[in-house]
């Protein structure tokens, strides 16, 4: 028999345990895994009533809350495939989602009303409705013909389940489709690697539109019949409060968020005596905030993976956070990595060469790109990561330099190329290369170096001007240094790594 797809999860939940508390949200509201499923279901219904099949896309704009959760299972339980949106991207960006994704319908909390009008009629989209309209158990938002779940569909292993967007380095974001299978495996990963129990406490604080907080924080929880403490944003004071009024158990975030949470005035007066598991992704922990959480008693489990990994593909447990610091781990329980030469043979320990990860995690490809998937995979159909590491003699894993140019900004993935392609549209710019620069908080942010013309007046504040409103704002370059040339190679590309060694003190 196969395994089941995420549309079976909620029901299973709802026979196992109906009165447990699957969501705290809100003012401290408690929605139990029977209130849950039921509010899935009215979602599928209504879907189905809409005329929403198997393969259709419904796209999801909106904060942490239990209608994003109820319209991913919602979705599952008809065969539609899930599209959240970045809350962040700007309206082209996300036009680009809705388009490409050929979404059926639009979902979208009130607040986004407004900066979505335009796009509505400008994609044709079909339904377009307001979370508020989705039919909670407290809210009517469903006709009669839409009371009664559809029943009879079973998703197969290898059925899409999600379309998650990743920015490309050709400047356009590209779908990458998850299976029912990815995200099955991806949780059940984070049950053996991070020891996820029923009766464990997440504080969700990272949007559950990030494929990390989805795929490693709510789905393998709920999957275990957990609860989640779900939080719209982030403010450290009342994330501390929430830790302790909850007894919270498991925390994920970035640097940034833990560094936020020791800066804060109640930092060292909060219980924080229930915090058994810490996750930290985006980039390494320094050392100073290893530091602090140690004092506290508290430690963390790292690890590395991207989009295409659903997105968990090794992880360092915190027994070996101080003995393979700078390391990312072993490879999750039911996934292999490994690392390629040039020629695409197994690199030798110790030797850097091409990350590529295999398992039932890996996805199956990205949406209406055959060659851009085909490139993705080796010839034996292991995932080319384009990250460049190295496995010491113990296995665990190193990455040493991003082949594509990444920036991790506060846990967002910046790719250059969709920006130098806005900057190169300048007035005056004659040649851009978009770096990332170290940052204290965020842990990296992007800087723009521009050639410009002669008699031509580019600014930072011109810059950010005319990028504001067209892409998101993290994306935006926090600094422009104009050069008199880019150091190239003699093939013409930009020598990214001597601007980064240039400019990684920050100054020009």
């Amino acid at each position: 028999m196969d395994h089941p797809g995420l549309d079976t999860w909620l029901r299973k939940r709802r026979l196992k345990t109906p009165g447990k508390t699957a969501l705290i949200h809100g003012d401290g509201s408690a929605v139990t895994y029977a209130q849950l499923a039921d509010f899935a279901d009215r979602v599928s219904a209504l879907l189905a009533a809409r005329g929403i099949r198997k393969g259709d896309a419904v796209a999801y704009l909106g904060e942490n809350s239990p209608e994003f959760l109820a319209t991913l299972f919602g979705c599952a339980q008809v065969g539609a495939v899930f599209v959240p949106v970045n809350t962040r991207l700007a309206p082209p960006e996300i036009l680009h989602v809705l388009a490409d994704s050929r979404a059926h319908m639009f979902i979208h909390d009130r607040e986004f009303t407004t900066r979505i009008a335009p796009l509505v009629s400008a994609v044709n989209l079909p339904h377009v409705i307001e979370t508020s309209e989705l039919p909670s158990e407290h809210l009517q938002g469903a006709g009669e013909d839409e009371s009664e779940p559809p029943s009879g569909f079973r998703a197969s292993p290898e059925d899409p389940a999600a379309i998650i967007y990743t920015s490309g380095t050709t400047g356009r974001a590209k779908g990458a489709v998850l299976s029912h299978q990815n995200l099955t495996w991806v949780a059940l990963n984070c049950l053996v690697d991070y020891d996820v129990v029923s009766s464990d406490v997440a504080l969700m604080i990272s949007p559950l539109f990030h494929v990390a907080s989805l795929g490693m924080g709510a789905l393998p929880v709920l999957l275990k019949g957990g609860t989640i403490v779900l939080e719209k944003g982030f403010d450290p004071g009342r994330a501390l409060r929430l830790i302790s009024e909850h007894g919270v158990t498991m925390l994920s975030g970035v640097p940034t968020t833990y560094q936020l949470l020791v800066d804060h005035a109640d930092w060292a007066t909060t219980d924080l005596s229930t915090l058994t598991k810490l996750t930290c992704g985006g980039s390494a922990v320094p050392t100073r905030i290893l530091n602090a959480y140690e004092e506290r008693g508290l430690s963390f489990s790292q690890g590395y993976g991207m989009t295409e990994t659903s997105p968990g593909a090794t992880s360092l447990s915190p027994a070996m956070t101080r003995q393979k610091q700078g390391s990312v781990g072993l490879p999750h329980f039911f996934t292999e990595v490994r690392v390629t030469d040039e020629s695409g043979a197994e690199a030798l320990r110790g030797t850097v060469g091409q990350i590529e990860i295999a398992g039932p995690n890996v996805f199956p490809g990205y949406l209406n790109l055959p060659e851009a998937t085909a490139d993705a995979f080796s010839p034996d159909g292991w995932f080319r990561s384009g990250d460049m590491g190295y496995l010491d003699e113990d296995g665990y894993l190193f990455v040493s330099d991003r082949l594509k140019d990444m920036i991790i900004s506060g846990g967002e993935n910046i790719y250059p190329a969709e920006i130098e392609n806005l900057l190169n549209d300048i007035d005056g710019v004659t040649g851009a290369a978009v770096i990332g620069v170290p940052d204290d908080q965020w842990g990296e942010v992007p800087w723009a170096v521009l050639t410009v013309a002669d008699e031509a007046s580019v600014t930072t504040e011109s810059v950010r001007e005319h990028l504001t409103g067209t892409i998101a704002r993290y994306k935006i370059p926090k600094r422009v240094v104009v050069v008199d040339q880019l150091p190239r190679t003699a093939s013409g590309k930009v020598r990214k790594a001597e601007l980064r060694a240039r400019f990684s003190a920050g100054a020009p």
